[in-house]
């Protein structure tokens, strides 16, 4: 029984991710997820003891996913401004991918939903920022890249244009590809806050 945990686990978020895709704008519920998954409420509650634990396990999904390619990026990558477009080309292609999920990071879906929820999106866009001014500082300090504005301002700058592609993904109700036109957009944006760099900016 213990080995069948995991799949079935699994099961329930790739149910609601697929529910959370199909109805957008809408709310769900133990029930209709059950109904999905082919099982009893009570059976849900085995496995997961809230609905806040099933979306914690979707956000822990999404952290898992980013960082752990972050990390490659950063092994891969020495560029900061080749490194920032792939983290953020990253983030938008999860979301294109991933349209359920992506309500999450919006927190369109979490409306209702506990404030634990609505923390761990915060603090996972926060980390992400965190990452993109690390970055940029450490590119700024070796004299590689020279900015048009402060470091912090830089990051959230260019975080908050991802951002505003997911949103308009989830508001069109994924009908705009939030990589649509993104290399262009990334290509304005750096002429906006880089003033000077080595070629590869």
């Amino acid at each position: 029984m213990a080995t069948d945990n995991p799949s079935r686990k699994q099961q329930i978020l790739q149910s609601l991710a697929r529910m959370l895709e199909a109805t957008p704008g809408g709310r769900i519920t133990t029930a209709a997820l059950a109904a999905e998954v082919g099982v009893s409420e009570a059976a849900l509650y085995r496995h997961f003891p809230s609905k806040t634990r099933m979306y914690e396990g979707l956000i822990d999904f999404i952290e898992e996913t980013l960082f752990s390619r972050i990390r490659t990026i950063l092994s891969e990558e020495p560029d900061a401004a080749t490194r920032c477009y792939r983290i953020l080309t990253l983030l938008l292609t999860f979301a294109e991918r991933n349209p359920g999920i992506t309500r999450l990071l919006t927190g369109d879906a979490l409306t209702g939903e506990t404030d634990r929820l609505h923390k761990r999106i915060q603090q996972l866009f926060d980390r992400l920022e965190t990452q993109l001014k690390q970055i940029l500082r450490e590119a700024e300090m070796a004299g590689n890249l020279r900015l048009a504005t402060t470091v912090t301002a830089a990051a959230n700058f260019i975080l908050s244009l991802a951002e505003g592609r997911i949103s308009q993904f989830v508001r069109s109700g994924f009908s705009r590809p939030p990589t649509e036109h993104w290399q262009e957009q990334w290509a304005v944006a750096q002429a906006v806050f880089i003033r000077q760099g080595n070629p590869g900016f």
